[in-house]
């Protein structure tokens, strides 16, 4: 059984670096349907896009391999600050973006988004295999 936790959460992206975003954009929009959501800087050169579906593709024309591909888990909470204050009892360091960059002892990033009320209860409803 579950215990209870005031404080849900669920994985709203994945975030990855990719070398050509534009390929990566027609990629998952004409193979798998998953069309952008919200593109961060100019439309027809994005230094970021987040997808329908949970991933955020992050522009990296540098990039050359697999190391360092991915960059961090978005995970939309109830209660950002609650989640803080629970994390710092894991001894977790942050970033310089902010206290809800977390860095874990193993170096995976995780950014804590606050989600709006009954957001996140609505999300957990939904049974992705049904």
């Amino acid at each position: 059984m579950e215990k209870f936790h005031p404080n849900k959460a669920y994985l709203e992206h994945v975030a990855f670096k990719v070398k050509d975003i534009h390929w990566h954009i027609r990629f998952f929009r004409d193979v798998l349907g998953m069309t952008l959501r919200e593109v961060d800087g100019d439309p027809a050169s994005p230094r970021q896009a987040w997808t329908f579906g949970g991933l955020q593709l992050m522009a990296d024309p540098e990039f050359e391999g697999p190391e360092g591909r991915f960059a961090h888990l978005g995970v939309m909470c109830e209660d950002v600050d609650a989640a803080i204050a629970a994390a710092q009892s894991f001894g977790v360091l942050h970033l310089d973006k902010g206290p809800n960059w977390l860095v874990l002892h193993d170096g995976l990033i995780v950014e804590l988004i606050a989600a709006s009320p009954g957001t996140v209860a609505a999300v957990l409803a939904v049974n992705p295999r049904a």
